[in-house]
C-alpha cells in the first residue's frame, strides 16, 4: 500500500514537471533591445502584441533618423514560445551585420525558427526617414525672428525722438524793424499824413 502511494506521488510530480516544461515562458513584450549597425547607426528595437507581434526599429544616423515596422506570428514557432528573448536577440545580431537596419530587410529570419511555418516570419509593413535637425532649424528661426524684433524696437526708439533745435537770438535787423515801427507811430501822431514817411525817417535817425 505504501509502495502504491509512493508510486502515485512520483507520477503526480512527473506530470507537474512536464507541464512546467510545456508552459511557454513569459514573452519579452514591451521590452527594448539597443544595438548598432555596421555603419554605427544607433538603433532601438521594441516589441508589442500577443498572437500577432509587432516589431518597430528606430535608428539615428548622421543628420537623419529612420524607422521601420514588422509584423508576424512567431508564437507558432515552438522555440520562440520556449525562449522569446533568444529569438529577438538573434534578430538584433543579424541587424548588426547590415549597414542600414531597414534596407534589404523585408523579412527577418532566425536560426531557431527555420522550420517554423511562414506565418512565423516577421515581414516589413512600413518604413520612413526624416531629417533629425528639423527641430534645431525651427529653434534657430525663432531666435533670428526674436533678435530682429529686438533690433526693430531699438531702431524705433532712436528715430522716434526728435532732435533739439538750438535757440536763435533775435538779430539787429529785427531790432531795427521795431525802431521803425515806433518811429512810424510817432510820425502818425505828430505829422501830417503826407509827411508820415519823412517824419518816420527823421525820428528813426534820432531814436536809432
Amino acid at each position: 500500500m505504501k509502495s502504491f502511494a509512493l508510486l502515485f506521488l512520483v507520477v503526480i510530480c512527473g506530470v507537474g514537471g512536464l507541464g512546467q516544461k510545456l508552459k511557454p515562458k513569459k514573452r519579452s513584450n514591451g521590452e527594448e533591445i539597443h544595438f548598432r549597425t555596421k555603419t554605427k547607426d544607433v538603433c532601438t528595437m521594441s516589441m508589442s502584441g500577443d498572437e500577432e507581434m509587432k516589431l518597430r526599429i528606430e535608428c539615428k544616423s548622421q543628420g537623419t533618423s529612420y524607422w521601420c515596422e514588422f509584423t508576424g506570428k512567431p508564437l507558432v514557432c515552438r522555440a520562440f514560445r520556449n525562449n522569446p528573448k533568444i529569438y529577438w536577440n538573434q534578430i538584433a545580431v543579424e541587424l548588426r551585420k547590415l549597414p542600414h537596419a531597414c534596407e534589404s530587410t523585408q523579412v527577418l529570419k532566425t536560426t531557431m525558427c527555420q522550420k517554423a511555418p511562414t506565418e512565423a516570419l516577421m515581414r516589413q509593413i512600413a518604413a520612413g526617414m526624416e531629417p533629425e535637425d528639423l527641430e534645431n532649424q525651427d529653434q534657430s528661426v525663432q531666435k533670428t525672428s526674436t533678435s530682429m524684433r529686438g533690433a526693430g524696437k531699438s531702431s524705433v526708439k532712436k528715430i522716434g525722438k526728435p532732435p533739439m533745435l538750438p535757440f536763435i537770438k533775435p538779430t539787429q535787423r529785427g531790432q531795427g524793424s521795431e525802431n521803425e515801427t515806433e518811429a512810424m507811430k510817432l510820425a502818425r501822431e505828430h505829422c501830417w499824413e503826407s509827411l508820415h514817411g519823412f517824419c518816420s525817417y527823421i525820428i528813426g535817425i534820432f531814436t536809432g
